[in-house]
Formats: structure tokens, sequence, C-alpha cells
């Protein structure tokens, strides 16, 4: 599990053929790679992989061709930056929400404006997920936890600080770049206790709630 707070630019140093897959090296810039064992889950862009072997100044991960075909990994180059993140341990603050690394859709910049010294963003919405999010609720965009500022049939928007700006790859995105989304876990789970036994319901009435038991 993840919390979304980026920890490291990273760079994807090389992308190498295996078989029908690939295998991507992974520079981790400041990240504390002495924290990196073989089998850990690092976040990259999003999306968890799995540490299978590691170089000093990095990782090098196996990629799936269902993550390749899942998530904007199967766009990056060599040389392309990716925010990095490592697993959660239990003494670790949790500053953002609650991530697990399963990209639930692929979705891109539609405008990008300033609004203040903060930088807004209007991403798309995928119909498929238009219901799990909600204003001022969380959502992991390429491995970032944000706040929701707005949300239309499909599309929403997030306002970006100076800060994450300057520690991200937020900071160099342009518009029609395509990103990585995950909503909020919470919402899922709150979804299929809502839903059980309840196949057929697309919406949730006062009649989910009282069968569900929370009236």
């Amino acid at each position: 599990m993840f919390t979304g707070i980026v920890q490291a630019l990273g760079v994807i140093n090389a992308i190498e053929q295996r078989g029908s897959d690939v295998r991507f090296v992974v520079e981790t810039g400041k990240l504390d790679t002495d924290r990196i064992r073989l089998g850990d889950s690092v976040l990259v862009n999003g999306v968890c992989l799995t540490a299978v072997e590691l170089d000093g100044g990095g990782f090098l991960a196996d990629v799936s061709n269902e993550t390749l075909s899942c998530t904007t990994l199967k766009q990056l180059r060599a040389g392309v930056r990716v925010n990095l993140e490592l697993a959660l341990t239990p003494s670790a603050r949790m500053g953002g929400h609650i991530v697990s690394g399963h990209v639930d859709g692929v979705s891109r910049i539609e405008e990008m404006y300033e609004d203040g010294r903060s930088m807004r963003f209007d991403l798309g919405l995928p119909e498929s997920l238009s219901r799990y999010v909600a204003v001022k609720g969380s959502i992991c965009v390429d491995g970032i936890s944000l706040t929701v500022n707005e949300v239309k049939n499909d599309a929403f928007s997030v306002n970006i600080v100076p800060h994450t700006l300057d520690e991200t790859t937020l900071g160099t995105a342009g518009i029609g770049q395509p990103v990585n989304l995950e909503v909020d876990l919470l919402a899922r789970y709150i979804e299929r206790l809502l839903s059980a036994g309840h196949p057929s319901n697309d919406r949730i009435g006062m009649d989910t709630l009282k069968n569900a038991g929370f009236l």
C-alpha cells in the first residue's frame, strides 16, 4: 500500500524487451535505495511494480502485458521522468490517502491554467469511474494523491500547488498528456457493501441504505 505522496522523481534508464513483455531499468534519484529489497513494491507513476533486481542507483522491474495494456507505462521511453514512492511501513505518515497502485483507468490532461500560485488541471473522467469521484474527495493521478476540486459529467479538476509541481512529473506535464487514475479505495468498498444482494442496482437510494443497516 502507498499514500500518493511522491518521494522522488526517477528516470527510466532503459526498457528491455523480455519475450512478449518488458523490463524497466529505473534510476531512483534521491529515493533511498538502501530501503529497497528484492521483491519490494515501488509505485511508478501510480503503478505498483516489483523490484526484481537492484543495481545500486535504482532497480529493475518486469512489466506484464496486462499492466502495459491498462496503464500509461506502455507509452514511456528511456529518459522519461517518473514519480516514485516506496510502500508504506507501520510507522510511516499517512500524508495522502490509501493507494493500492492498481490503476483503474487512463485519462488525459484537457486544460491547464494558472490559479494564483497554483496550476489548475482539468482532466477527463471515464464514465466507468465517475461515480467514485467526489468534490473534496481523493484521487490518485500518476501516483500523486490529489484533492478533487470540481466534478463534471466527463471531467474533474484539481489544483496543483508549487511544491507538487516542483517535486513531481506534473511540473513538466502538457495538455493531452495521458495519466493513470486510481479512485479512492474506500469508495469501491462502500459501493460493494451497499450493493451486496442488489447486483442490478446502479443507484444507491434510501431503500438500499435501509437494507444495508445504515437507517
